[in-house]
Order: C-alpha cells, then sequence, then structure tokens
C-alpha cells in the first residue's frame, strides 16, 4: 500500500505531488484509518460529487463535532487518484486532510469540537501535468448533539493544616529535636 499525505493548516493553500496508486476499489466509498488513531465521527454522510451549471463538482457533508473524522472519497472523470490537490480556502471551523490510498483521493474533515452549524471549503484536484483541473466546493453542516466538552478534574479543597517544623540542636554527647508550630 503506497500512501500520499497532505495536511492543510487553517490559513494556506498547499500542493503536493504525487503519483497514481492504479484502479479504484470497487463497492468502497471513503476508506478505514491508514493511520491506525484517527477516529471517525459517530455522523458522517457525504454525497457524491455532482457537477454544476458552471463545470465546478459540489459534495455536501454532514458530521458531529466530536472529534472524529469524515472522509469524502473523489476520482477523476476516466478513474484512478488524483496526481496532486490542495484547498482553498480552507474551512473555517475546521481542518481538512487530503492523501491517497490504496488508489482513491480521500478528503477527510474533522468540525472544531463541539462546533455546530455550516463550513465550506474548496479543493483543487489535479488529474496530472497539463491536464484540467477540478474543483470541488464541499458544503458542510456541523451537529454537535451530544458533544459535550470535558471539564478539567477539580480537586476538593483540603482543610487548612498548621505546618509543624522540627528544630535539631547538636551538643557534643547528643542530638536533640524538639517540635515547634507555627
Amino acid at each position: 500500500m503506497r500512501l500520499k499525505v497532505l495536511a492543510v493548516p487553517v490559513l494556506a493553500t498547499s500542493f503536493l505531488a504525487g503519483c497514481n496508486h492504479g484502479p479504484l476499489q470497487s463497492g468502497r466509498y471513503g476508506s478505514p484509518d491508514p493511520f491506525g488513531y484517527m477516529k471517525t465521527s459517530a455522523v458522517c454522510q457525504t454525497t457524491k460529487p455532482t457537477t454544476d451549471a458552471q463545470g465546478d463538482r459540489v459534495a455536501t457533508m454532514t458530521v458531529r463535532s466530536d472529534d472524529g473524522r469524515c472522509v469524502l472519497a473523489v476520482a477523476p472523470p476516466d478513474g484512478g487518484a488524483y496526481a496532486s490537490f490542495g484547498v482553498s480556502p480552507t474551512p473555517e471551523h475546521g481542518k481538512a486532510f487530503l492523501y491517497t490510498l490504496d488508489g482513491q483521493t480521500q478528503i477527510a474533515y474533522t468540525p472544531v469540537m463541539a462546533y455546530s452549524g455550516p463550513d465550506k471549503f474548496s479543493v483543487v484536484l489535479i488529474r496530472g501535468p497539463g491536464q484540467k483541473r477540478d474543483n470541488l466546493t464541499v458544503n458542510v453542516t456541523v451537529d454537535a448533539t451530544g458533544v459535550v466538552i470535558p471539564k478539567p478534574a477539580v480537586s476538593a479543597p483540603t482543610p487548612e493544616r498548621k505546618e509543624t517544623r522540627k528544630a535539631t540542636t547538636t551538643t557534643k554527647r547528643r542530638t536533640v529535636t524538639k517540635a515547634r508550630k507555627r
């Protein structure tokens, strides 16, 4: 398995060149966690991209802001994976992460924890050198139903204690220790 990864910071446009990884695998829309540690949102619904009147592609995504991601798989019209891609503009209320896995270009979106409302970002998908670029707008609806941000644990106050110090006096023959209260 070959993996191409692009992390997209919130106020930047990034492009990453890559290679084609072969044909799409049938029956799979989105991918499992290729990194072994990413949580999938409890709510993740996506639509396949459609073409609007201007020839740009549009997709919708519904996701819960529970610190999990939602993944949308995209491919050029002739199949395979995109050679390169980037995000511009980036989402205002989350992070977009693009990568190629098993011959599919994946768009993973993770909203800000406990955010509720709309979000939107655009992806530039490059088929290859000298080929047409595809623009994809992802309209996101973020739901925070049942999301609770854990508060830090606060320990119970302890009763005030008087500090006791020990005074030590050394003489030639013995050491005497007395307790003094402050």
